[in-house]
């Protein structure tokens, strides 16, 4: 087992959470995880992460499948200008690679937001480390493990 998702399920664990970690075919984009899931694509959380122009951190926008991150309104509720995070960043930060990143789990604190179309679902899903691995989660426990504030960052 990876340890990636070694991390994201001890994460999970130590919230008080039993996680049905699921494997799929594939899960690189929110599409292929619905279809994989049968369920819709705003179901699918997705972990959009940007880098501060001033601060070089990385910023992690959690939003709805179907949804795109408006780069305005992002940099505004991160305070700072805000630029496409590269591969090393995100693995630096997070200790994922790009298609697996987790909501949970990060080798560093980030700032998280949450789009809040994802709090109109029961159940949502999210990656689990891996571009093959994903989670149920309820929108409520995704804010409180994430500690992502619900935000309008959507264009």
């Amino acid at each position: 087992m990876s340890k990636s998702l070694n991390r994201v399920r001890a994460a999970l664990h130590a919230a008080g959470l039993e996680p049905e970690i699921r494997e799929t075919a594939l899960a690189r984009t929110a599409a292929d995880a619905a279809a994989a899931l049968g369920c819709s694509v705003d179901q699918i959380a997705k972990s959009i992460i940007f880098r501060g122009a001033t601060s070089g951190t990385a910023h992690l926008f959690l939003t709805a499948g179907g949804n795109l991150v408006d780069g305005n309104k992002a940099a505004a509720l991160a305070g700072e200008t805000l630029g496409k995070a590269d591969a090393n960043l995100i693995r630096a930060q997070t200790g994922f690679a790009i298609g697996g990143v987790a909501p949970v789990g990060h080798l560093s604190p980030i700032r998280a937001f949450m789009d809040p179309r994802l709090a109109d679902f029961e159940v949502v899903w999210a990656a689990a480390g891996t571009p093959h691995h994903v989670f149920p989660i309820s929108p409520a426990d995704l804010e409180r493990i994430s500690s992502a504030q619900y935000a309008d960052f959507r264009k």
